[in-house]
């Protein structure tokens, strides 16, 4: 009795599965990853460089500016290891020495990054419109400023509740503790929303973009936990590359990371497909009775 009531449930459960797949197998979702891992890994130095020359410009977030740095390291890259991220901090020291036609190089390479995440998030949006230069230019240095900078403003939050008085209280501590564990999630949450709402050029339902970018943020969490394991657990890349093996272990995790991102733009729109297809039979119904 109780699964006949649940049944229309996974029937519709399963009729948005379908569109889903179908979306993600017309979209080549995995090559496209494929396509944004290799220009992330080109742009990975530039981008790191211009977040923090960004911090560099701001005092008020240099006493910070290490905690980011281990919280990018350890959330956005955590099989990347102390051999990488030594490399990209000799990397971006070494571009303080760079002339300003250089600098404007690299800022060039981080915006043709999000010029790249434009065109894969629209296509899959199906949207044709193209947005005025300039205000592309605005987008995309607005994700590229206002992103580390609420990184940087939520880790100065934390860091000050941390060290108030009152929170030694017994219990009050462990009670911040779990909730301090939950931050990361928020934030690739909130990311992810502001991902899928301002980059494609037409109208984005926020409970979509909401329900999308808690996917991609769970799938995210778990993703970094599974691959850190898995590096541990299977060091083949090790045992292959030898010290070389930051580079196919950094590739497989931006790979699954772009996998992730393009996986809750799809969900994101299959529901709103969803909701088109059920209207499309209903009109169909009207007209047939």
């Amino acid at each position: 009795m109780k699964l006949h009531r649940f049944r229309p449930r996974f029937h519709a459960f399963w009729l948005w599965l379908k569109l889903l797949w179908k979306r993600i197998d017309n979209d080549a979702m995995t090559t496209q990853a494929g396509n944004l891992a290799f220009v992330s890994l080109l742009a990975l130095v530039p981008l790191i460089a211009v977040v923090f020359a960004l911090f560099a410009a701001f005092p008020v977030f240099s006493d910070i500016s290490v905690q980011l740095k281990n919280f990018i390291f350890a959330n956005f890259m955590p099989a990347a290891g102390n051999t990488l991220q030594r490399y990209l901090e000799q990397f971006v020291a070494n571009v303080h020495r760079m002339t300003a036609v250089g600098a404007v190089g690299l800022i060039v390479t981080a915006l043709l990054l999000m010029h790249s995440v434009d065109s894969a998030l629209n296509a899959i949006w199906r949207s044709h419109k193209k947005r005025p230069l300039v205000y592309s230019f605005a987008v995309y240095w607005m994700i590229l400023t206002l992103g580390p900078l609420l990184a940087g403003a939520s880790l100065a939050i934390s860091s000050y509740l941390l060290s108030l008085k009152w929170i030694n209280v017994t219990g009050v501590t462990s009670l911040v503790d779990q909730t301090l564990r939950f931050f990361p999630l928020l934030l690739s949450w909130l990311s992810f929303w502001l991902l899928y709402s301002i980059v494609p050029t037409q109208r984005v339902p926020s409970r979509d973009a909401l329900t999308g970018a808690l996917v991609a943020g769970l799938l995210f969490e778990l993703g970094k936990k599974g691959f850190a394991l898995y590096v541990t657990m299977f060091p083949t890349y090790q045992l292959i590359y030898g010290v070389l093996a930051v580079i196919p272990i950094l590739f497989l995790w931006v790979y699954w990371t772009w996998c992730i991102v393009l996986l809750g733009a799809e969900i994101t729109v299959t529901l709103d497909d969803y909701r088109q297809f059920k209207r499309q039979e209903r009109e169909k119904e009207r007209e047939d009775g």
